[in-house]
């Protein structure tokens, strides 16, 4: 599979690389400005009662270990070229190195550049940063948006990315990326264990086209306000015991919005982001099921830095499928407050409470034989970086 995707990621580069080539000089090592970067982190779950996302978490768990790793290297001014991989470990999900993204970045000044492989997808406010763990205050970001155990396949697509910036006075200024591509989201992903809890597996996972665009707003006095929107049509084979079908979806537009502001310890953020999803599954030879889901999720955060050493914040995440029956299995309401630590520049640890209320997010019947309507979480976590 990595193989595979790593001949995908090289047919995509080649062509810009291939220009790029043509006009540099032989370089050394030291000349190509190569870089290594990356961290490793240990997390320990425990809640009172219900599992979350395959691990044991009600009786205690260590089963949530993460490394990653990236090299870059610069053989020209304007081109960077990189790859990261990643190892990721959390209950019955990952266990496996795969690739984060590959790609050629190309930038021709501040108001242009492009991005070609395995990229990142800039959508929201944290997608382009969620695989950066030390960047963060937080062990887990909102879950209403970042599902951890949909990281590998949020985070990244098939194809390019064009970018720049437009200045607006002295001290403003507007960014933009425009994206496309093909989008591919694994068949052990979380988002398929309703269906797996049903019997049905998806082998092969979905694939399908992805094209849409980001634009933030840098203001003066730290502000940022941004907007994003992707636009997908997904399908895939699904198997239910000896019958076989397809399942397929709508063209899906999710719009994104979102705001921050960072001024001096204080950091606070908002985002709000819409998924409706009229997907339907074709067994061979049986009419079609239809699976409509409409996804709304928000959360507000808010952080302060009470050393140079120690970090404190909380959020509030909200997530409800409004096209689901009523029950605590439609939504989710997570309180969450946090602390990190810096020990120096390369140890840190972080610690976190949630209080969760509906169980739409993480907790899977199949975990849960006795599945509450409400779950405490307790998060420790110790990473170190390079």
């Amino acid at each position: 599979m990595i193989r595979h995707r790593i001949v995908r990621v090289l047919c995509a580069a080649l062509p810009l690389l291939a220009l790029t080539a043509l006009r540099l000089p032989a370089q050394s090592m030291d000349d190509l400005n190569i870089q290594l970067h990356g961290y490793a982190t240990q997390g320990f779950l425990y809640s009172n009662h219900n599992s979350w996302n395959g691990t044991d978490s009600s009786s205690g768990s260590a089963a949530w270990t993460e490394a990653v790793m990236n090299v870059s290297a610069q053989p020209d001014a304007k081109l960077r070229i990189g790859v990261q991989a990643r190892y990721f470990l959390l209950g019955d999900y990952g266990d496996q190195i795969r690739l984060d993204w590959a790609q050629a970045d190309y930038k021709v000044n501040q108001h242009l550049g492009f991005r070609a492989g395995m990229v990142k997808t800039p959508t929201g406010l944290w997608n382009e940063t969620q695989d950066i763990d030390p960047a963060h205050l937080w062990a887990l970001l909102p879950q209403s948006i970042y599902q951890i155990a949909s990281r590998d396949s949020l985070l990244n697509h098939y194809g390019g990315v064009v970018y720049g910036a437009v200045q607006l006075g002295e001290r403003s200024k507007l960014e933009y990326r425009g994206f496309g591509g093909t989008r591919i989201i694994s068949g052990n992903d979380s988002v398929f264990q309703p269906l797996r809890d049903q019997g049905m597996s998806v082998p092969n996972g979905i694939r399908g086209p992805i094209y849409g665009a980001a634009l933030h707003l840098q203001l003066p006095f730290g502000f940022m306000v941004g907007t994003s929107a992707d636009v997908e049509k997904p399908s895939g084979e699904i198997v239910a015991g000896p019958l076989s079908g397809t399942i397929k979806s709508n063209r899906i537009v999710s719009p994104d919005f979102f705001g921050k502001l960072e001024r001096g310890k204080v950091m606070l953020a908002a985002e709000y982001d819409r998924t409706p999803v009229n997907s339907a599954i074709a067994f061979n030879g049986l009419p079609a099921i239809p699976d409509p889901t409409d996804y709304r999720a928000w959360y507000a955060m808010a952080s302060y830095r009470l050393s140079s050493k120690l970090n404190a914040g909380a959020y509030y995440s909200s997530f409800m499928n409004r096209a689901a029956a009523v029950s605590s299995s439609r939504f989710q309401k997570d309180w969450t407050v946090a602390a990190r630590y810096d020990f120096n520049p390369y140890l840190y640890a972080k610690a976190e409470q949630h209080f969760i209320d509906g169980t739409a997010v993480g907790f899977n019947a199949s975990d849960n034989p006795n599945l509450q309507a409400t779950a405490r979480m307790t998060i420790l976590k110790l990473g170190v970086s390079f």
